[in-house]
């Protein structure tokens, strides 16, 4: 199953996908989710030959590199005073916080694990859109994130023997900063193409990751390898690029809750890629704790519209 291919299905059991409004940008959000899909594993690939804070520094560089380029041959207007603000939220969660906390977690905590985790981020992005819109959600909204959150930490307990490692701790840090970008990332797309939100956010960021680069590579071994390299190049291309493009612009399309009810996938589908590209054995409960929390993201979700 490829990326296009999971996109595709995403696409095709979306609500709403079928209307003629927002079947592009339902696909669009789609195709992001699925490029998410893979970041854990490419992450882990990464890790063959990089430390974390090398291979967090070199994605962000690497990619700061190509959104300037872009950015440059495009012709892009600088951002005014007023959007800056949102473009350093996303630029700190998505680009530097998320990344480096993911991958100092991926070090001791298997990706299977670790998708269940961040199983919460959809609950968290609509949670954090809510408060910035200033929305209230529904009584069965706050069931439901209660249930889902409580699946979760109850599989966090259960696979570290009833007290949440230093690896969970990351993932869940992860998810707040994470969701914060993500829900200004969708505000902001409504203004700014979201290949450019993105790539401003990136380009932010990039002296920060040099910076983390450079650490990295004076503090860490570097074993250069295919599979690495691969790992390294998808998450600084894919991961921290092009993945957001189709994200953010299917977030101004359909909606910030209806693109974080698109991501319910993810999680499984980090699962599928655990087990056929890291060969890992999924733990008993991973996969129903996988489907209780997207079953409960999905009524948040329904509630909220």
């Amino acid at each position: 199953m490829t990326a296009q291919d999971s996109a595709t299905q995403l696409a095709a059991i979306a609500p709403g996908a079928g209307a003629p409004g927002t079947a592009s940008g339902t696909a669009l959000a789609a195709l992001g989710v699925a490029s998410f899909s893979l970041t854990f594993p490419a992450t882990v690939w990464s890790l063959d030959g990089f430390g974390p804070w090398t291979s967090t520094g070199l994605r962000g560089a690497l990619a700061g590199l190509l959104a300037g380029l872009y950015l440059l041959a495009s012709g892009a207007p600088l951002p005014t005073a007023r959007q800056w603000p949102g473009l350093l939220v996303v630029s700190a969660g998505c680009v530097i916080g998320f990344p480096l906390l993911t991958t100092l977690a991926l070090r001791t905590s298997s990706t299977a694990h670790s998708a269940v985790v961040i199983g919460l981020l959809p609950l968290a992005t609509a949670v954090a859109s809510a408060l910035r819109t200033g929305r209230r959600p529904s009584r069965a909204f706050w069931a439901a994130a209660l249930a889902g959150a409580a699946a979760v930490l109850g599989f966090t307990l259960l696979q570290s023997h009833g007290r949440p490692t230093v690896a969970d701790l990351y993932l869940f840090a992860g998810v707040l900063v994470c969701a914060a970008g993500y829900a200004e990332g969708g505000r902001l797309s409504r203004d700014l193409p979201g290949a450019r939100v993105i790539a401003w956010a990136v380009v932010a960021a990039a002296p920060v990751m040099v910076l983390t680069a450079a650490y990295g590579l004076s503090a860490e071994p570097v074993r250069l390898g295919a599979k690495a390299l691969v790992g390294l190049a998808y998450i600084a291309a894919v991961s921290q690029l092009g993945g957001f493009v189709c994200w953010y612009r299917g977030m101004a399309a359909i909606g910030v809750p209806r693109a974080s009810q698109l991501q319910l996938a993810q999680p499984l589908l980090t699962l599928v890629w655990s087990v056929l590209l890291l060969g890992e054995e999924l733990p008993v409960a991973a996969p129903v704790t996988a489907v209780v929390v997207l079953g409960c993201i999905a009524v948040t979700q329904r509630a909220r519209a």
